[in-house]
């Protein structure tokens, strides 16, 4: 008994040490985002919040110290369309499906129906009346509830500077309310979770948008999308009224029934939708006004057009543009025909960031499928070199998705009072050779993961992210 209470206390000691309550990281440049960059500057963290920065901060007795000589401290870089954090929506192998997309859901074969006999008779079968009359929507699920902390891409992710992620539940046309996680490594996923709803995610094809499909049926064009989206909402102002009118005089007033699928739509704060080229963004614009709902575009493969910009300021919604440009096939087909647009869209697509900045579009950027951080790096390179300023990218992944999802009271800047999530380089966040020596979620230390080796990447396709 004597042994075994010294060797518990060592055990405490280790564990306290590894991820100490209070930490200081010293003698580094710091890029706060939101205010100057300091060129030698201390950062106090307790109890997963930042307690203070400055040239000058004080460091707490008892504090764990690490000395940052030569390294640059940046916030945690922010994935503000992702579906990580919810295995069974993670992106294929290199294939037909691409980068980005998931194998679509597959309709189980129904079991064939006994024969009848003569003498049988067969009973009628009542309508069903719920939300399973609704096809491909699934508007209740809430990504904070689907969220499995052993999903192999938090790591990944992680080790390329992001610490959070707003999580979409994305399988159908309304696919369910998004959700803002950390990437922490923890036994329970509710620990993770930052915001639990922050809006809903649309898709408007048979591709699913960005992640995934859902299968054949009705509908199966365009015009039958907006018109299926439409009659929700109308189906949702309906049931809200009568829920209004039951409760302000119930007596004598037949109940009206519970429909999930209405209450989820009911319930989102914003609506995300996709648009790629210039009249898909003019088109969703326009829908969200009719619906009269808060919207997000994501997608913007072609937000380099010089009427994309003046378009999405005149409504001022914010979008997110997609990191997995358009790229040529690796190995094209000689006798394959390439329209003109495609050909633009490989060769400006990166240029679109740099643009929306300059015209004070407010936009952040997302990684759309790319979770090696080398992938990652690539992508924010082609924007810089495209056009758009290094600041600019930092506060894209940073800042920008913070205040497009309310949440820059806690998130996206090195600031008092905000969580500490942190990422701790060797050089200049996405330079060819900066190395991440840490990141920090919630406060606590994590060291990268090693990449995998050259060639196990998913390839490229020609078209990938959002429904063409």
């Amino acid at each position: 008994m004597r042994k075994l209470v010294p060797a518990l206390l060592l055990l405490c000691a280790w564990a306290i040490a590894d991820n100490p309550r209070t930490l200081a990281i010293r003698n580094a440049k710091i890029v706060t985002v939101s205010g100057p960059v300091l060129n030698q500057g201390t950062v106090v963290v307790r109890n997963g919040l930042i307690e203070a920065v400055g040239e000058n901060a004080p460091i707490p007795a008892g504090a764990w110290i690490i000395d940052g000589e030569g390294m640059t401290v940046y916030p945690g870089l922010i994935d503000s369309l992702s579906t990580v954090g919810i295995p069974s929506l993670a992106p294929p192998p290199a294939g037909r499906g691409g980068r980005g997309q998931t194998t679509p859901t597959q309709t189980p074969t129904p079991t064939p129906a006994p024969v009848a006999t003569p003498a049988t008779t067969t009973a009628p079968v009542a309508r069903a009346m719920g939300p399973e009359d609704r096809p491909a929507t699934t508007s209740w699920v809430l990504a904070a509830d689907e969220i499995d902390p052993s999903d192999h891409r938090i790591e990944s992710v992680r080790s390329a500077g992001f610490t959070t992620t707003v999580t979409f539940p994305a399988r159908a046309i309304f696919g369910g309310q998004g959700s803002i996680i950390d990437l922490a490594s923890v036994q329970h996923a509710g620990e993770m979770v930052v915001v639990p709803a922050v809006g809903q995610y649309l898709a408007v094809s048979r591709g699913g948008g960005v992640f995934g499909g859902f299968g054949a049926g009705f509908p199966n064009a365009l015009m039958g999308y907006i018109a299926y989206i439409r009659q929700i909402y109308l189906d949702a102002e309906h049931y809200k009224l009568l829920k209004e009118t039951y409760a302000h005089a119930p007596r004598g007033m037949e109940r009206p029934p519970y429909d999930r699928a209405l209450e989820g739509v009911l319930g989102s704060k914003r609506i995300l939708l996709p648009a790629n080229r210039v009249v898909e963004m003019d088109r969703m614009l326009r829908f969200a006004a009719e619906l009269q709902q808060p919207v997000i575009l994501y997608g913007m493969r072609e937000a380099y057009r010089p009427e994309a910009a003046p378009l999405l300021k005149k409504y001022g919604s914010p979008v997110l543009v997609s990191m997995h440009w358009t790229e040529a096939p690796r190995d094209p087909d000689p006798e394959a025909y390439r329209t003109m647009r495609s050909l633009e869209n490989v060769d400006q697509g990166p240029a679109a960031p740099g643009l929306l900045r300059k015209a004070g579009v407010p936009f952040a950027l997302y990684t759309d499928g790319l979770d090696q951080p080398k992938e990652l790096q690539r992508a924010v390179k082609k924007a810089i070199d495209a056009g758009l300023a290094r600041p600019d990218a930092i506060r894209a992944l940073t800042l920008s998705p913070a205040e497009i999802y309310g949440v820059a009271d806690r998130l996206g800047s090195i600031e008092v009072g905000k969580i500490a999530n942190l990422v701790v380089t060797k050089g200049d966040l996405f330079d060819d050779h900066t190395q991440i020596e840490m990141i920090f979620v919630d406060g606590k230390q994590y060291k990268p993961a090693p990449e995998p080796p050259a060639g196990g990447g998913r390839g490229a396709t020609e078209e990938p992210g959002v429904s063409q």
